[in-house]
């Protein structure tokens, strides 16, 4: 078990030799596949409810939307945190995968019949509350094919790449849009391709032999359903016993919170607010322009961050990129202007991966293997509620046009609450060790 500090940053692999391993490559194939479908469906059906000539979406309905993608998995995520660390989790990422293929193709089909509200965001809400045991499931599994003094190095590789691939995927929802259409029936199309990657995801991951991405160990009641119950409860008492992972859970949250009222913001003026400037698109064009600037933020993220850690060292690289993030939403957040925005989804981009990649390393390298699958599913169900929290308070006073100065400032006051926050709880474990 390594402290909060460096030590899993200063050893170096290389991409090649961490490609080298062939449980390593296949368990990152399987990420890859899952959040490309992951970043086409959602993609695909922001597309369908926002920016589609046949619906009409208000801040309400845009907040309603976020519930729905991202409140599901707050409520399965105690319940998938107990069987990712009972089961086999290699039979749990194929049985995910296929069951979110199923349910990608009922919410394509709820699309194209012109379903709205509960029909619709009932199907979607089964994809996205898969998609995070998924995800956890992949996270949890990968000290299995990696060794520890290399996590933040692999993690980073991984979650970057996955990263970059979910934004591919999105690119690929907007050019299928404009060969199958705008309305429903094309939305419905462009959603439905997002089975490939489920498919494909589950294919690979058959690939692993039994067992090889544990659990090592079953640390729970003998009852399925007592485990089941007890998961939410036991992630948050080995996640607030390990004051690194507390602290840097807390950070995250923060910028979630923040994150999840920009975003709100950039939809609303994109939507309906912004014009072209140039060769800068609004409206869905525009989103995919957010989106690829978003994508090099977390490209870059991904390369620097165990190297920032080396230097700086997991604390003082979590308060930097928050204190970066705050200074992105007043200096290019602020003035609302389309290329300001633009910058604006760079930077926050780029500080969130940087904050999540030193989380992520928090979790797999000082969490026990037995329960680091229930603390990764208290990870996204936290993660997940905080943003959903953050959009619907912002959606009950921002304007239709989404420019509010008010929000934005107060997203940065978010960043700084973080800073604060991580410094305490930090400072906690150090006043136990001593």
């Amino acid at each position: 078990m390594t402290s909060a500090g460096t030590t899993t940053a200063k050893h170096h692999l290389g991409v090649r030799k961490l490609l080298a391993g062939a449980e390593f490559r296949r368990l990152f194939a399987t990420r890859l596949a899952a959040q490309w479908g992951d970043g086409l469906f959602q993609a695909g059906l922001a597309g369908a409810v926002l920016f589609n000539p046949e619906r009409h979406a208000d801040p309400l309905a845009v907040a309603a939307g976020f519930a729905v993608l991202l409140l599901p998995y707050s409520v399965v995520g105690p319940f998938a945190g107990a069987l990712l660390d009972r089961w086999d989790r290699r039979r749990v990422l194929v049985v995910a995968n296929l069951t979110r293929a199923v349910f990608i193709l009922l919410t394509a089909s709820a699309v194209g019949l012109g379903l709205d509200g509960v029909p619709l965001y009932t199907a979607a809400l089964f994809v996205t509350g898969v998609s995070r045991f998924v995800g956890s499931g992949l996270s949890a599994s990968l000290p299995h094919v990696v060794g520890e003094n290399h996590l933040v190095e692999a993690n980073a590789f991984v979650t970057t790449l996955g990263a970059l691939t979910a934004v591919l995927g999105a690119a690929c929802a907007v050019g299928l849009r404009q060969l199958f259409g705008a309305g429903d029936g094309g939305s419905a199309w462009t959603t439905a391709v997002a089975v490939v990657g489920s498919l494909v995801a589950a294919f690979l991951a058959s690939r692993f032999a039994k067992g090889t991405l544990g659990p090592d160990a079953v640390d729970e009641p003998s009852r399925t359903i007592t485990a089941v119950a007890m998961g939410l409860l036991d992630g948050g008492r080995a996640a607030w016993r390990t004051p690194s992972v507390a602290a840097a859970l807390l950070a995250l949250l923060a910028h979630r919170a923040a994150f999840g009222v920009s975003l709100l913001l950039t939809l609303l003026l994109m939507r309906n607010a912004f014009t072209d400037v140039g060769p800068l698109k609004a409206g869905m064009a525009g989103l995919g322009e957010v989106a690829v600037a978003g994508g090099a933020g977390i490209l870059v993220a991904g390369l620097v961050t165990d190297r920032i850690v080396d230097v700086l060292g997991r604390k003082g690289t979590v308060c930097g990129a928050l204190g970066l993030a705050a200074a992105t939403q007043l200096g290019l957040g602020l003035p609302m202007l389309l290329p300001t925005i633009l910058a604006a989804s760079f930077f926050l981009t780029f500080a969130g991966q940087v904050v999540k990649l030193c989380v992520d390393a928090a979790v797999q390298s000082d969490i026990r293997d037995e329960v680091r699958g229930r603390v990764f599913a208290l990870y996204d169900t936290l993660f997940n509620a905080t943003q959903v929290a953050a959009v619907a308070a912002a959606a009950a006073v921002v304007p239709l046009d989404g420019r509010s100065p008010g929000l934005i400032v107060a997203a940065t006051v978010a960043y700084l609450l973080g800073i604060s926050g991580y410094l305490l709880l930090s400072r906690r474990g150090r006043v136990g060790r001593s």
